[in-house]
């Protein structure tokens, strides 16, 4: 029972950040490779707070949410001109950037969280504060698992309102047609940075759930690889849908390489074969269903 709590856990985190990349990459039609660096900021900024200052959940989510976001803004306006292939090869090294600053930023000998060992490289930060809200500690599986389907819902409709708002069918508009958008007075540059924005923000809060129910973060949980794979949750679930697309896009590769555990795998061979087996399904979806499972805008 409890693994299977443990599961609906990371479904309901992976189904936030899922969220969050698809305003990105199915809303304003930009593909993005550096989520997880937005969804890094938010899980260490969150342990950070957490153990340096020892604020509880919510204030420190939120603390996670305001560096991720301002960390969506400084590169937004670094990549102000940049779009299609030079804005992915820009979000591909911020991602190399930003997984190296958190492999290297320790000093042996150090104390962790200190300013010369703040993210204690490849150790990572331990003992960091469970959930905890209006002096409620959540502490059992069971009780995490509840508060986070709860946040989960809450923020995939959330979501979906602001996706089904004017401003959201704007983001459609600049996806379909750039500069019939910019010829109807829209600010396009200010409302991808709007996008990025809020999709940091969700990736951010979805670090601290992470964080918060792990204890424990390092980067290994954020290098290219979990980049990659948030991508393949979006497109294979599908992008440009609400909500549906990238609810199965998580629990499509959430499943994958839980189903390979019962195949009594050596741990190497699991791991290459969970990345082929990645790679064959972007393969086949964006041969014969661009869409994804459920989506409603076709990726060329």
């Amino acid at each position: 029972m409890n693994y299977l709590l443990h599961l609906l856990i990371f479904l309901d985190i992976y189904v936030i950040v899922a969220l969050s990349l698809n305003v990105i990459v199915g809303y304003v039609g930009l593909l993005t490779l550096a989520h997880a660096a937005y969804f890094a900021m938010g899980g260490y900024a969150y342990a950070l707070v957490s153990l340096l200052l020892g604020w509880e959940f919510v204030p420190a989510a939120i603390a996670a949410i305001l560096f991720a976001v301002a960390l969506s803004f400084a590169l937004s306006l670094a990549s102000w001109r940049l779009k299609g292939d030079f804005f992915v090869l820009f979000s591909l090294a911020v991602q190399v950037a930003v997984y190296t600053v958190l492999w290297n930023w320790r000093k042996s000998g150090a104390q962790p969280g200190t300013w010369e060992n703040l993210t204690n490289g490849a150790d990572g930060l331990n003992a960091i504060a469970k959930p905890e809200v209006f002096g409620y500690k959540f502490t059992a599986i069971d009780e995490t698992a509840v508060l986070f389907t709860v946040v989960m819902i809450v923020v995939a409709l959330a979501t979906r309102l602001m996706l089904t708002s004017p401003w959201g069918r704007m983001l459609k508009a600049i996806r379909d047609d750039e500069l019939a958008a910019r010829g109807l007075g829209k600010d396009v540059r200010v409302v991808k940075m709007q996008a990025i924005g809020v999709a940091a923000a969700l990736a951010g809060f979805a670090g601290s759930m992470f964080a918060s129910y792990m204890a424990f973060i390092n980067p290994m949980s954020f290098d290219l690889n979990q980049s990659i794979m948030l991508l393949s949750m979006i497109i294979v679930g599908g992008v440009g849908n609400a909500f549906i697309g990238p609810f199965f896009g998580a629990l499509i590769l959430i499943a994958i390489p839980e189903a390979l555990r019962f195949l009594d795998l050596p741990l190497v061979v699991a791991a290459e074969l969970r990345l082929m087996v990645y790679g064959l399904l972007l393969i086949v979806m964006m041969r014969w269903r661009p869409q994804g499972v459920a989506g409603s805008y076709r990726m060329e």
